[in-house]
């Protein structure tokens, strides 16, 4: 039987983590000959190159992506271990792993999420966040429960996958008060040339945004685009423009940042989904999850 020599995981581990050998060297109190020794014997015995040099860096490979995602799960239980063994084994909580697609909003993210911590049995939740690519073939090997993404998942995909329907919700936009009470004054005209914060091109937002900004005849003056929702907020409470947002999460933005709204665009509907590896819906928090967000939050 083979085995896998935990020790030389544990400094890939820590390279991946860490971005560098010399870093993980340091973190680890180690030599950098001496962590590139067991790297190379742990790539010997999978058979198959773990990194790949980018520049001065070092990137993983598919396999070392793969790779890396099991080992965060082995030392996560490895610390659950000794909790359970310092602390008793009533102190540890079932875990419900989610992935949420890195375009998701986080607040919309948050709000579907929260009927997981008023479970009669608690859990606890991990979150990991990637692009759907990447989260697929976790959910194939079980290492994910669900997936929350506001796309589902393509039929070209490698692995047997269910797309649950959470219900779709409005898109608006927003600004800080003072533009977006300009932009209200002959609104849509008034997004012409506007400056405008944006979702990147590829994202499923913007693929819906765009053809509606054609049917008006405007082109806003795209001054940034992001791939995380949330760095786009965070941008625009500065900024001299609008930005979009799930009607889901615009409550809670405009409490928390102070954002106002210019107007929710008629006949623009973004839809969410939860993607499971079964077609029936068994875990209870999986339940809670889509049960909430069908009923309560989305239409």
């Amino acid at each position: 039987m083979e085995w896998l020599n935990y020790h030389h995981l544990r400094y890939f581990w820590s390279v991946a983590k860490e971005g560098s050998m010399r870093a993980a060297a340091e973190k680890l109190g180690v030599s950098q000959p001496s962590i590139s020794t067991q790297i190379h014997q742990l790539e010997e015995s999978l058979g198959t190159e773990l990194f790949r040099k980018k520049g001065r860096t070092l990137v993983l490979t598919d396999t070392g992506r793969t790779v890396f995602n099991y080992a965060e799960e082995i030392f996560a239980l490895g610390r659950d271990l000794l909790g359970a063994v310092r602390h008793g084994p009533l102190s540890r909580l079932a875990p419900f792993h989610v992935g949420l697609t890195d375009t998701l909003p986080k607040l919309a993210a948050a709000e579907i999420l929260r009927p997981v911590f008023q479970l009669p049995q608690p859990v606890r939740a991990v979150c990991h966040e990637d692009d759907l690519e990447d989260l697929l073939p976790m959910l194939a090997t079980h290492r994910l429960d669900i997936i929350l993404a506001d796309e589902p998942s393509p039929s070209s995909a490698k692995f047997k996958t269910f797309n649950h329907s959470l219900g779709t919700c409005g898109v608006t936009l927003c600004a800080p008060p003072k533009v977006a009470a300009r932009l209200r004054q002959g609104f849509p005209k008034s997004l012409d040339r506007a400056p405008a914060l944006l979702p990147a091109e590829h994202s499923p937002l913007r693929r819906i945004l765009d053809p509606w900004f054609d049917e008006h005849q405007v082109r806003p003056e795209v001054i940034a685009e992001f791939d995380d929702p949330a760095l786009m907020q965070v941008f625009a409470l500065d900024a001299p423009g609008f930005f979009p947002l799930h009607a889901v999460a615009v409550d809670e933005a405009v409490k928390r940042y102070g954002f106002r709204t210019i107007a929710t665009l008629e006949g623009v509907r973004s839809e969410f989904f939860a993607i499971t590896a079964e077609r029936k819906l068994k875990h209870p928090a999986t339940v809670a999850v889509t049960q909430n967000a069908q009923e309560r939050l989305l239409g």
